[in-house]
């Protein structure tokens, strides 16, 4: 049996991702995970690859602006390698502006992303007339319409990306010893591993809900307000989502925080108001203590690696994580920022 190079422990969209980069570095992969790919919040139903608003730059603004402009071009590699589709589109975003301190603090958004996204995007304050059925109701009369914002299809991607891998020979098992430098992207049970006898947490779980509803918009622009996420797909599904529940009992039940959800959403948007509901959906979503992605080597173990904490921008950031992750094993290129490494979160 051959060796590995690398060895990675979750099959989520950070494992996945990693590994397909990897791959491409020309290292042998060995992909491990006893639940399946996407078995835990990668297998969501939302899939909104939404940035942070442009304003108060930090590392992690800038980390995900830079992963989401790589994005189309690592997914159309995916997706040329194993001829599957992720549901990526960067299809942009339209939010309601209610009031006149709203308005003007979009206005001056619009001025930041002049710098801050460099021109290779654009946040524009324009008015809801004339935007036809899908745009959100606004009191001012005004949207925000920003065209960085995109969409995933959580498990179409996954799927996708193990066929890519698999057109390299790499097939995901249950179980396997380590070979080479192991990566840990084991998603919330692996941060309920980090806890472990720690006498801080390095990261929590937070459990959200999101309904799929039939209705054919595919190449629409997803809709922000009231806290709601509406993502039109490919396949002529609508996602909803999603609660953010810091405590739970019950991991992948959906209750009624879901319906109330739907409710909100079908009111705020009444295209959607005869909309069927096809799916039901509840995960936990990782969130490290720092709230960043937490990347790059555990200090205490030589040889291991963690790429966890995606938390609800796990898809945005992938393209960049994998990158990143590729080249500080193989290439030992440390390129983690400042706020996203395991001490971080000590």
């Amino acid at each position: 049996m051959t060796m590995a190079d690398v060895t990675i422990r979750g099959a989520g969209v950070f494992g996945l991702s990693i590994a397909w980069r990897c791959v491409q570095l020309g290292a042998r992969v060995q992909l491990v995970d006893p639940f399946g790919a996407g078995a835990g919040s990668s297998g969501g139903v939302v899939g909104a690859l939404a940035p942070h608003v442009p304003e108060n730059w930090n590392t992690k603004k800038a980390f995900q602006f830079e992963s989401l402009m790589m994005a189309e071009g690592f997914w159309t590699e995916v997706e040329a390698a194993g001829g599957q589709p992720t549901g990526y589109g960067r299809t942009g975003r339209l939010q309601p502006i209610n009031d006149a301190a709203a308005l003007t603090l979009a206005h001056a958004r619009s001025e930041n992303a002049k710098t801050l996204w460099q021109g290779k995007a654009h946040w524009t304050v324009i008015p809801a007339d004339g935007l036809g059925p899908w745009a959100p109701p606004s009191a001012s009369g005004f949207v925000i319409h920003d065209t960085l914002s995109g969409r995933m299809h959580p498990r179409c991607t996954c799927g996708a990306l193990i066929a890519a891998l698999r057109s390299k020979g790499v097939t995901l098992v249950p179980e396997g010893p380590d070979h080479g430098a192991v990566v840990h992207a084991k998603g919330y049970a692996g941060l309920i591993e980090l806890n472990q006898g720690r006498s801080r947490i390095m990261g929590a779980g937070v459990k959200g809900q999101g309904a799929v509803l039939r209705y054919d918009a595919p190449d629409a622009p997803q809709l922000f307000a009231d806290a709601l996420h509406i993502i039109p797909h490919a396949n002529g599904t609508v996602a909803i989502g999603s609660t953010t529940e810091r405590e739970f009992d019950s991991p992948n039940t959906t209750d009624a925080q879901l319906e109330d959800v739907i409710t909100r959403a079908r009111a705020a948007f009444p295209v959607l108001q005869e909309a069927p509901v096809i799916e039901r959906w509840a995960g936990v979503r990782p969130r490290s203590r720092s709230r960043a992605p937490m990347l790059g080597a555990i200090p205490d173990k030589p040889g291991h690696y963690i790429a966890n904490g995606g938390f609800k921008i796990g898809f945005g950031m992938a393209p960049k994580v994998a990158h990143v992750m590729a080249d500080l094993i193989l290439n030992t290129r440390d390129q983690i920022p400042e706020g996203f490494r395991f001490e971080d979160n000590l």
